[in-house]
This record gives C-alpha cells, sequence and structure tokens, in this order.
C-alpha cells in the first residue's frame, strides 16, 4: 500500500500540516480585543456621518408634513363655510364629532382627530387671527404651524389664511403672513 504525505496547508509558510492547523483554529475562539475596538469604532464613525444626515432627513419630512396640513386645513375651511356658511378658527370644529354624534358646526368631522388635536408630525397648529362679522359669522381665519421642538422637530414656521396660500417664516410664525415667503 502507497502512503501518501500528510496534505499540507497552501497558505502556511512553514509548510505545516492541515491537520494541526485545523487543531489551531478550533483552540483559538472569538476575536481579539483589538479586533473588536477596530469594529467598534468603525460603527461609530459610520454612525458620525449618519446621524446629522437622518435628522435633517426628519427635519425635512416634519415641514412637509406640515406643509400638507395647512393644505388641509385650507381645504376644510372651504368645505365647513359651504357647509355652514362661516368659516372657523377651532381645530375642534373641523374635527371629528365624538361618540358617533352626527357633524355639526362643533365638529364637522373634516378634519381627522390627530390634526384637530393641534399636533402633528412634531409641529403644533393654533389659530391666529380670525375676523368675525357683527353677526357673528366668521368671515376670515388664519392657521399657524409651529416646531413643536424647534431645530429637532423643525426650524422654519409655517402659516396660512383665507387667501389659501402656505407661507414660510424662518423666525416666526406671528409675522409670517406679513413678510413670509409663500411655499411652492
Amino acid at each position: 500500500m502507497i502512503q501518501l504525505a500528510p496534505k499540507l496547508h497552501s497558505c502556511s509558510r512553514l509548510n505545516v500540516p492541515l491537520a494541526s492547523t485545523r487543531e489551531f483554529m478550533r483552540k483559538q475562539r472569538g476575536f481579539s480585543l483589538i479586533e473588536l475596538l477596530i469594529v467598534v469604532a468603525i460603527i461609530l464613525v459610520i454612525a458620525a456621518i449618519a446621524i446629522p444626515n437622518l435628522m435633517k432627513s426628519r427635519i425635512a419630512a416634519n415641514e412637509a408634513s406640515a406643509v400638507g396640513s395647512l393644505r388641509t386645513l385650507n381645504t376644510s375651511e372651504v368645505t365647513y363655510n359651504t357647509s355652514y356658511n362661516s368659516y372657523t378658527c377651532s381645530l375642534a370644529a373641523l374635527g371629528p364629532p365624538s361618540g358617533g354624534s352626527p357633524p355639526s358646526s362643533a365638529s364637522a368631522g373634516i378634519i381627522d382627530a390627530t390634526l384637530a388635536s393641534g399636533a402633528k408630525s412634531g409641529y403644533s397648529f393654533t389659530a391666529g387671527t380670525c375676523t368675525v362679522s357683527a353677526t357673528g359669522i366668521t368671515t376670515s381665519y388664519q392657521w399657524l404651524g409651529d416646531p413643536s421642538a424647534p431645530g429637532t422637530s423643525g426650524s422654519r414656521h409655517f402659516c396660512t389664511d383665507d387667501t389659501f396660500n402656505v407661507r414660510v417664516d424662518p423666525n416666526s410664525s406671528s409675522n409670517c403672513l406679513t413678510i413670509g415667503s409663500p411655499v411652492g
């Protein structure tokens, strides 16, 4: 019977038999501390690059949602005015009726409960100046959208009124209608 020489590991400089290399690999388990520290450092560098971009994306999404919410409020005011012959300056009046009640001027059911609560996607929505005639009919309205946590949930302030233009002001929603620029 012909006996073959032990198979040598092809990558080994010392030409160590493959069997002894396998034994060595079985005895060595896990990673060294240096290897783990390098992996952690790489993860931290990637996180340091990604987190600010994630925050910017979140702010942009919240601001887009705020503009959409103000456009929804404009449409809701037109619907409310068509139904009740007056505008309103109350989110509750545009919101859903409670307890399965039918829609009324106090709760018309035109907007969802989230927007009717006054807070949505990192922005809070409040009524601005409203004009009420001598007969008690609201003839104009303003809605203001401000970041709930400026710099974190949003960085710009938005507003709209009965002209149906959504405007933006980087500093405050109180002067938004006079000095704010229109949103595209």
